[in-house]
């Protein structure tokens, strides 16, 4: 156990000027057992909307100790910090901070959950909007009081609002906010707040504690790979979407053993040498072989599966069990992959619920599942852990963007490669990232065909008013209005405007009897098509009818006759 604090905590208040400057100049650090930032842009907006309201903000816990020179990624900010004997370690308002010091700043705009303005005729502050709007102003501007006048002499229209705008200003860079500072020698004591502040309230996740248990040195935060680095990483390069952290810890675990849910303070120690299958290598390397197999299975995903983004991904357990597949067998052959891929949808459609534990359990048996050295073992042990009795098809009239049911839908609309109803082009998996970009749904993408308000009530639920349309700010328009407009207004001609509705289960009957105000109509024949498209789907997928068997290179048959006869029954069943 830790000692106590040497002296006690000084309390003062550091108003956001303050705290934004020492932030830019590399003043204030973040040590290494911090929760990585977890705000989003509607954390930081709710942040200034409170500031401005003279709400209060919470306090800040800072930690004097000598700093070393080093080049610091704070946010979007990439700060060359100089060595000082007095700098202040955030213990308690890291996400506080880090948003202050990137929304003001020019260079936090390049990052999306700090490119927030102030919109002066409405009094609230909104995300940067794309295209210049005469008065919205930026953040960034609104803080500097010399900005505030430049900007204004370029936007007379709006003169009228520059007291307004210098009121924000004051008010912001004024606002103070309560700080507890610390001058404490011992680090253990610090983790020990630190420790007891986040388990008090919101608790840390695993994925944090695992973060902090092993975060290395700090001096080599810049190249150690994180669970953030990876994720982002992945989203990088891939447009898959942000993975969360714990998904992503659980990954990197499943790699090394089956029991993601196994004791972690001692995962690189020797105790665990008996049971890790790569018990030579250390945090850095897990992490990065981690991080190739997750690519692995994500490409698998997007490339044979037909899961385009993880927010259309149904259950979240499966990408950890592929991931642990392709650690072991990365170039598996095209049968094993064609199973593999078959028992994904299998355990889609019958979800976690029939393994005891539901999804704990699902991940324990399914990890089991994959012993290395036996990849046809692995695959045939995955496929029957997944009974063809605990099928149920979800029911298309509850469309919820957030459930497993309705993410196997928007999949098998996916898998018509839905086109716009403007120009006819496919979307493509960059449309789904830039249109998902952040959230944790795929909500965004989805668009109503008609308004929900002229739909009876026992009919707004339905697939059939939703469409899988990744529209973006180049995307004119919306669904509503492209399936109504006049066929002389219509930007595509009539082939291509039968091809680009097809593509979303709609039939040119259907869009004229929208057109012609049969909503339920419409609706009604809509349903049938997409219900009846879906289950053709899913058998296509799932392929129940089939025969499990493994790669024929791999049975041991008697004679060449026997082995060509069996080629051809095999044969038979896929064409």
């Amino acid at each position: 156990m830790s000692g106590g604090l040497d002296t006690q905590p000084t309390a003062t208040t550091l108003n956001v000027e303050r705290l934004a400057r020492w932030a830019w100049e590399g003043r204030i650090r973040v040590p290494h057992f911090q929760r990585p930032l977890r705000w989003q842009r509607d954390d930081v907006i709710k942040l200034f909307d409170s500031i401005v309201h003279g709400y209060p903000v919470g306090s800040l816990l800072l930690w004097h100790r000598p700093a070393p020179k080093e080049t610091l990624q704070l946010g979007a900010l990439r700060i060359h910090a100089p060595k000082m004997s007095d700098a202040l370690w955030v213990v308690d308002g890291q996400q506080r901070i880090v948003s202050l010091a990137n929304a003001l700043h020019p260079d936090g705009q390049s990052e999306d959950r700090f490119r927030i303005s102030y919109d002066l005729r409405k009094k609230v502050f909104v995300p940067t909007p794309r295209d210049t709007e005469s008065a919205v102003i930026p953040l960034p501007v609104v803080f500097d009081l010399r900005e505030v006048l430049r900007w204004f002499a370029e936007h007379p229209e709006v003169i009228n609002y520059v007291e307004h705008a210098n009121a924000i200003t004051q008010t912001i860079r004024q606002f103070e906010i309560p700080a507890y500072e610390v001058f404490q020698e011992n680090p253990e004591v610090l983790e020990d707040i630190f420790d007891r502040m986040n388990n008090y309230g919101k608790r840390l996740t695993r994925a944090e504690i695992f973060s902090a248990l092993f975060a290395g040195k700090e001096s080599a935060r810049d190249e150690t790979p994180t669970l953030d680095r990876i994720a982002q990483n992945v989203n990088d390069d891939l447009e898959f979407g942000l993975i969360d952290n714990d998904t992503v810890l659980q990954a990197v675990l499943a790699r090394r053993a089956p029991d993601v849910h196994r004791q972690i303070r001692n995962e690189f120690g020797e105790e665990a040498r008996a049971f890790i299958e790569f018990p030579d290598e250390d945090r850095d390397t897990a992490y990065r072989q981690g991080e190739e197999a997750i690519r692995a299975a994500v490409r698998f995903l997007q490339g044979s599966v037909g899961i385009p983004h993880f927010t259309l991904l149904p259950y979240k357990y499966p990408l950890v069990v592929l991931t642990r597949f392709f650690a072991h067998y990365p170039d598996a052959d095209e049968r094993s992959l064609q199973l593999l891929r078959r028992w994904f949808w299998r355990a889609a459609l019958v979800g976690p619920e029939i393994f005891r534990g539901s999804t704990s359990g699902a991940v324990r048996a399914l990890n089991r599942a994959v012993k290395p050295g036996e990849l046809e073992g692995s695959i045939q042990r995955l496929l029957d852990l997944i009974p063809s009795s605990a099928v149920r098809i979800p029911d298309l009239k509850r469309f919820r963007s957030n459930e497993a049911a309705t993410k196997l839908v928007l999949c098998s609309w996916w898998s018509r490669e839905p086109r716009s109803l403007m120009f006819g082009n496919s979307f493509g998996n960059a449309d789904l990232a830039l249109c998902i970009d952040d959230a944790r749904t795929p909500f965004d993408a989805v668009q109503y065909a008609v308004s929900r308000y002229s739909v009876r009530r026992e009919l707004s639920s339905w697939s059939a008013n939703r469409v899988l349309y990744p529209a973006t700010e180049y995307e004119p328009g919306s669904v509503e209005s492209a399936l109504t407009l006049p066929q002389d207004r219509r930007p595509l001609n009539e082939p291509d405007w039968a091809v680009a509705l097809a593509s979303h289960g709609i039939s040119l009957e259907m869009a004229a009897a929208l057109a012609a105000g049969d909503v339920e109509g419409f609706l009604t024949a809509r349903q049938e098509t997409l219900e009846s498209q879906f289950e053709t789907f899913l058998r296509q997928r799932c392929e129940w009818e089939f025969e499990d068997t493994p790669p024929l290179d791999s049975l041991v048959l008697d004679d060449e006759d026997e082995a060509e006869e069996l080629s051809d029954d095999e044969s038979s069943r896929f064409h």
